[in-house]
């Protein structure tokens, strides 16, 4: 076995490894963290990946051409980012406002991250990002735990195999009977918990979405999303598939255009604890494939469901621990 094929081996692969159009399913990832300049984060980025490195402003960098296409690195700070692309536009710039962006960028950099975001990596290749991980690590990277203000997160954004109703309706099933183990799972830092961008979907959602005889056309499964979720805060955010399908659709609900449609979930509940030497990409990815293969496992799924809907429906629910029951229904080979 080769090297490549033993880094390979340590990374395991969806049952669903194929998307409808029989090529390899893909993954994007948008890590977030501090402690360097973007110009040394787009140089290992390059360093690892090959590449050209385009320079759009001080806050916005492409590395383009690697052998998986352009990777971006960004401060994720919308404002900063519009300030940096006009002042490339322009020959000469106000000593005021100079300054004052400037002052703007000081602070930035103390509360908000840099953020690498990969374009679609073919499952079988993400392995190789855990090499970059551990160089950012190395040069100083600094992650979720670090500071109490650094709400970091990691995103996974797995490309669905199709885009059935039921495919969906069956990604989101699971989602909502195991995230109570996600959760615990994750670990999620406080300075992420008081933020609303990974909350959980209500439980009235979940009794909606899990009673028994419910099966959704796509439509009614955007709209009824829509009605109990008009919001991009989620830890499952499922906004940017639906939109992909009917963009107008969800447009009309939400107004947002930081929604951008791709047949891709945005799963973004775990840290970014990049400088711990013992975490790994490997780790939130082998537990967004206990979802994957609960979702592929239709009986074991409508079983899961049954007793997570009559959970949710029962006082008992007070009492009991849904997170150490749903466990029994983990894929053990992935823990």
């Amino acid at each position: 076995m080769s090297f490549a094929d033993y880094r390979a081996s340590l990374w395991p692969l969806p049952m669903q490894l194929q998307s409808h159009n029989g090529n390899t399913r893909r993954i994007g990832v948008e890590l977030e963290f501090a402690g360097l300049e973007i110009n040394d984060i787009a140089r290992l980025c390059q360093q690892h990946l090959g590449g050209e490195l385009d320079v759009v402003s001080d806050y916005e960098i492409f590395v383009r051409g690697t052998r998986f296409g352009d990777f971006g690195i960004e401060l994720d700070y919308s404002y900063l980012k519009k300030l940096g692309r006009e002042k490339n536009g322009h020959d000469q710039s106000d000593d005021i406002e100079n300054l004052a962006e400037s002052v703007l960028a000081l602070i930035a950099r103390q509360l908000v991250p840099y953020e690498i975001v990969t374009p679609p990596i073919p499952v079988t290749e993400a392995f190789a990002l855990e090499d970059l991980i551990k160089s950012l690590r190395q040069a100083g990277a600094r992650g979720t735990g670090h500071a109490a203000e650094y709400a970091f997160g990691l995103h996974l954004n797995p490309e669905l195999p199709d885009l059935e109703p039921t495919t969906l309706f069956n990604y989101l099933r699971a989602f909502l009977c195991l995230f109570d183990w996600l959760k615990h799972r994750s670990n999620i830092d406080l300075s992420r918990k008081i933020t609303p961008y990974i909350d959980g979907f209500d439980h009235d959602y979940a009794r909606f979405l899990l009673k028994p005889g419910y099966a959704p056309t796509m439509t009614a499964l955007i709209d009824d999303y829509l009605t109990f979720n008009p919001t991009r805060n989620r830890a499952l955010d499922m906004l940017p598939i639906f939109a992909h399908v009917d963009e107008d659709r969800v447009q009309n609900t939400v107004q947002d255009d930081r929604v951008k449609p791709r047949p891709a979930f945005h799963y973004r509940m775990p840290n970014c604890l990049i400088d711990e030497s013992d975490w790994a990409l490997v780790q939130s990815w082998r537990d967004w494939l206990q979802i994957e293969a609960l979702a592929s496992d239709t009986e074991r799924l409508d079983q899961i469901a049954s007793e997570y809907y009559q959970h949710l429906n029962s006082l008992g629910r007070l009492f009991t621990s849904w997170r150490e029951k749903s466990a029994r229904w983990l894929t053990p080979e992935l823990l």
